[in-house]
Protein backbone atom coordinates (compact mmCIF):
# COMPACT_ATOMS: atom_id res chain seq x y z
CA UNK A 1 0.00 0.00 0.00
CA UNK A 2 1.02 3.46 -0.84
CA UNK A 3 1.56 6.41 1.51
CA UNK A 4 2.69 6.78 5.01
CA UNK A 5 1.01 5.45 7.64
CA UNK A 6 -0.72 8.14 9.71
CA UNK A 7 1.21 6.89 12.51
CA UNK A 8 4.50 7.41 11.44
CA UNK A 9 3.90 11.43 10.46
CA UNK A 10 4.78 13.83 12.46
CA UNK A 11 1.86 15.14 15.45
CA UNK A 12 1.44 17.98 13.04
CA UNK A 13 1.02 16.02 9.56
CA UNK A 14 -0.82 13.95 11.19
CA UNK A 15 -3.11 16.69 12.44
CA UNK A 16 -3.41 17.79 8.67
CA UNK A 17 -4.21 14.37 7.37
CA UNK A 18 -7.14 13.63 9.75
CA UNK A 19 -8.38 17.38 9.13
CA UNK A 20 -8.77 16.60 5.31
CA UNK A 21 -9.90 13.15 6.30
CA UNK A 22 -12.91 14.73 8.25
CA UNK A 23 -13.62 17.15 5.63
CA UNK A 24 -13.95 14.74 2.15
CA UNK A 25 -15.95 12.33 4.37
CA UNK A 26 -18.52 14.45 5.78
CA UNK A 27 -18.67 17.37 3.23
CA UNK A 28 -21.84 18.24 0.93
CA UNK A 29 -19.92 19.45 -1.77
CA UNK A 30 -16.31 19.09 -3.48
CA UNK A 31 -13.62 20.15 -0.71
CA UNK A 32 -11.30 22.77 -2.30
CA UNK A 33 -7.95 22.15 -1.81
CA UNK A 34 -6.57 25.31 -0.98
CA UNK A 35 -8.02 25.11 3.03
CA UNK A 36 -6.42 21.59 3.95
CA UNK A 37 -2.26 20.81 3.64
CA UNK A 38 -2.97 17.08 3.00
CA UNK A 39 -4.92 17.77 -0.19
CA UNK A 40 -2.37 19.99 -2.13
CA UNK A 41 1.05 17.97 -0.74
CA UNK A 42 1.33 14.70 -2.83
CA UNK A 43 2.65 12.92 0.30
CA UNK A 44 0.39 14.10 2.69
CA UNK A 45 -2.30 12.76 0.08
CA UNK A 46 -1.06 9.67 -0.17
CA UNK A 47 -0.77 8.93 3.48
CA UNK A 48 -4.69 10.44 3.13
CA UNK A 49 -5.90 7.61 0.43
CA UNK A 50 -4.37 4.95 2.87
CA UNK A 51 -6.14 5.77 5.47
CA UNK A 52 -9.26 6.29 3.55
CA UNK A 53 -8.13 2.62 2.28
CA UNK A 54 -8.18 0.81 5.62
CA UNK A 55 -11.72 1.91 5.54
CA UNK A 56 -12.60 0.40 2.35
CA UNK A 57 -12.88 3.85 0.98
CA UNK A 58 -11.07 6.25 -1.93
CA UNK A 59 -10.53 9.67 -2.64
CA UNK A 60 -12.44 11.07 -5.42
CA UNK A 61 -11.60 13.95 -7.51
CA UNK A 62 -15.07 15.42 -8.56
CA UNK A 63 -15.72 19.60 -9.84
CA UNK A 64 -11.90 20.80 -9.19
CA UNK A 65 -12.36 19.48 -5.43
CA UNK A 66 -12.07 16.23 -3.16
CA UNK A 67 -14.52 14.04 -1.90
CA UNK A 68 -14.61 10.48 -0.75
CA UNK A 69 -16.69 7.16 -1.76
CA UNK A 70 -16.32 3.25 -1.34
CA UNK A 71 -14.24 1.37 -3.11
CA UNK A 72 -16.12 -0.39 -5.96
CA UNK A 73 -15.02 -3.80 -4.94
CA UNK A 74 -15.73 -3.19 -1.29
CA UNK A 75 -19.15 -1.25 -2.29
CA UNK A 76 -20.25 -4.81 -4.09
CA UNK A 77 -19.22 -6.59 -1.37
CA UNK A 78 -21.50 -4.82 0.56
CA UNK A 79 -24.24 -4.98 -1.29
CA UNK A 80 -23.92 -8.80 -1.49
CA UNK A 81 -23.96 -8.93 2.48
CA UNK A 82 -27.38 -6.53 2.28
CA UNK A 83 -25.26 -3.19 4.15
CA UNK A 84 -26.41 -0.14 2.83
CA UNK A 85 -28.90 -1.18 0.70
CA UNK A 86 -31.96 0.90 -0.09
CA UNK A 87 -35.68 -0.79 0.52
CA UNK A 88 -37.62 -1.62 -1.92
CA UNK A 89 -39.86 1.18 -2.11
CA UNK A 90 -37.11 3.78 -1.96
CA UNK A 91 -35.47 2.26 -4.79
CA UNK A 92 -38.65 2.74 -6.82
CA UNK A 93 -39.03 6.04 -5.84
CA UNK A 94 -35.44 7.29 -6.43
CA UNK A 95 -35.91 5.51 -9.72
CA UNK A 96 -38.61 7.47 -10.43
CA UNK A 97 -36.92 10.53 -9.47
CA UNK A 98 -34.42 9.92 -11.45
CA UNK A 99 -36.31 9.80 -14.50
CA UNK A 100 -37.75 12.78 -14.14
CA UNK A 101 -35.19 14.89 -13.05
CA UNK A 102 -31.99 13.27 -15.13
CA UNK A 103 -33.65 10.79 -17.75
CA UNK A 104 -36.24 12.53 -18.99
CA UNK A 105 -34.56 16.08 -19.63
CA UNK A 106 -31.40 14.26 -20.92
CA UNK A 107 -34.33 12.36 -23.76
CA UNK A 108 -35.33 15.82 -24.71
CA UNK A 109 -31.51 17.50 -25.38
CA UNK A 110 -30.68 18.43 -22.02
CA UNK A 111 -26.76 18.54 -21.72
CA UNK A 112 -25.46 17.37 -18.32
CA UNK A 113 -21.97 15.68 -16.78
CA UNK A 114 -23.13 14.94 -13.52
CA UNK A 115 -26.57 13.57 -11.80
CA UNK A 116 -26.83 16.95 -10.40
CA UNK A 117 -27.47 18.64 -13.43
CA UNK A 118 -30.67 17.88 -13.31
CA UNK A 119 -34.58 19.16 -13.60
CA UNK A 120 -36.36 19.44 -10.12
CA UNK A 121 -39.32 17.67 -9.70
CA UNK A 122 -42.43 17.17 -7.33
CA UNK A 123 -44.30 14.32 -4.87
CA UNK A 124 -47.47 15.65 -7.59
CA UNK A 125 -45.62 14.57 -10.58
CA UNK A 126 -43.78 11.44 -8.74
CA UNK A 127 -47.44 10.38 -7.58
CA UNK A 128 -48.83 10.31 -11.03
CA UNK A 129 -47.48 6.46 -10.95
CA UNK A 130 -48.73 3.43 -9.41
CA UNK A 131 -47.00 4.28 -6.38
CA UNK A 132 -49.21 5.46 -3.45
CA UNK A 133 -48.90 9.01 -2.15
CA UNK A 134 -48.13 7.96 1.25
CA UNK A 135 -45.35 5.82 0.00
CA UNK A 136 -43.60 8.31 -1.81
CA UNK A 137 -44.27 10.89 0.98
CA UNK A 138 -41.74 8.56 3.48
CA UNK A 139 -39.44 7.34 1.21
CA UNK A 140 -38.72 10.77 -0.23
CA UNK A 141 -38.22 11.90 3.63
CA UNK A 142 -36.17 9.11 4.27
CA UNK A 143 -33.86 9.37 1.25
CA UNK A 144 -33.12 13.25 1.81
CA UNK A 145 -31.82 12.50 5.11
CA UNK A 146 -29.39 10.14 4.08
CA UNK A 147 -28.57 12.68 1.35
CA UNK A 148 -29.49 10.33 -1.55
CA UNK A 149 -31.92 13.08 -2.56
CA UNK A 150 -32.36 17.18 -1.49
CA UNK A 151 -34.37 19.97 -1.62
CA UNK A 152 -34.38 22.32 -4.37
CA UNK A 153 -36.16 25.54 -5.34
CA UNK A 154 -39.40 26.00 -3.76
CA UNK A 155 -39.35 22.65 -2.31
CA UNK A 156 -38.50 20.74 -5.62
CA UNK A 157 -36.91 17.78 -5.27
CA UNK A 158 -33.29 16.89 -7.05
CA UNK A 159 -30.86 13.78 -6.60
CA UNK A 160 -28.88 14.65 -3.59
CA UNK A 161 -25.15 14.98 -2.65
CA UNK A 162 -24.40 11.65 -2.27
CA UNK A 163 -24.45 11.11 -6.04
CA UNK A 164 -20.91 13.20 -6.32
CA UNK A 165 -19.48 10.26 -4.29
CA UNK A 166 -20.26 7.49 -6.87
CA UNK A 167 -17.50 6.32 -8.61
CA UNK A 168 -17.11 6.46 -12.80
CA UNK A 169 -17.89 2.67 -12.29
CA UNK A 170 -20.62 2.79 -10.26
CA UNK A 171 -21.73 5.93 -11.81
CA UNK A 172 -22.15 3.82 -15.24
CA UNK A 173 -23.59 1.25 -13.80
CA UNK A 174 -26.52 3.43 -12.24
CA UNK A 175 -26.85 4.81 -15.79
CA UNK A 176 -27.07 1.62 -17.40
CA UNK A 177 -30.17 0.44 -14.73
CA UNK A 178 -31.74 3.86 -15.80
CA UNK A 179 -31.90 2.97 -19.38
CA UNK A 180 -33.17 -0.52 -18.61
CA UNK A 181 -36.05 1.06 -16.72
CA UNK A 182 -36.96 3.82 -19.03
CA UNK A 183 -36.37 1.68 -22.36
CA UNK A 184 -36.14 -1.61 -21.51
CA UNK A 185 -36.76 -2.85 -24.91
CA UNK A 186 -34.52 -0.43 -26.79
CA UNK A 187 -31.31 -0.72 -28.34
CA UNK A 188 -29.24 0.47 -25.61
CA UNK A 189 -30.95 -2.05 -23.40
CA UNK A 190 -30.32 -4.51 -25.37
CA UNK A 191 -26.53 -3.65 -25.79
CA UNK A 192 -26.29 -3.64 -22.01
CA UNK A 193 -27.60 -6.81 -21.70
CA UNK A 194 -25.69 -8.52 -23.79
CA UNK A 195 -22.30 -7.27 -23.06
CA UNK A 196 -23.10 -8.06 -19.50
CA UNK A 197 -24.03 -11.25 -20.25
CA UNK A 198 -21.03 -11.64 -22.44
CA UNK A 199 -18.71 -10.31 -18.97
CA UNK A 200 -20.69 -11.86 -16.63
CA UNK A 201 -18.36 -15.15 -14.86
CA UNK A 202 -19.01 -18.65 -16.41
CA UNK A 203 -19.71 -21.24 -13.76
CA UNK A 204 -18.19 -24.12 -14.54
CA UNK A 205 -20.09 -27.56 -14.19
CA UNK A 206 -18.16 -30.13 -11.19
CA UNK A 207 -16.99 -32.64 -12.90
CA UNK A 208 -18.48 -36.28 -12.71
CA UNK A 209 -16.31 -39.40 -11.73
CA UNK A 210 -15.66 -41.96 -14.68
CA UNK A 211 -15.40 -44.24 -12.05
CA UNK A 212 -17.87 -46.71 -11.16
CA UNK A 213 -18.11 -48.34 -7.98
CA UNK A 214 -17.97 -52.01 -8.77
CA UNK A 215 -21.52 -52.45 -6.01
CA UNK A 216 -23.40 -50.49 -7.39
CA UNK A 217 -25.77 -51.28 -10.89
CA UNK A 218 -25.44 -48.63 -13.32
CA UNK A 219 -28.77 -47.81 -13.67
Amino acid sequence: MTGVALADLPLARQEDVLAALAAVETADEPVQPGGFRALLDPSLTAALRRCLADAGRILLRVDGGWLSGYDDTVAARLADEGAGVLRADDRAVLALVLLHTVAIPRARGKTGTSWTDAEPTSKDELAKSKIPRKTIDASVSRLRDAGVLAYGAKHRIVPGPQFARLTEKASASLWEELVLVAQPHGVMAQVIRRRRAANAPQTQEPETSQQTDPDVESP
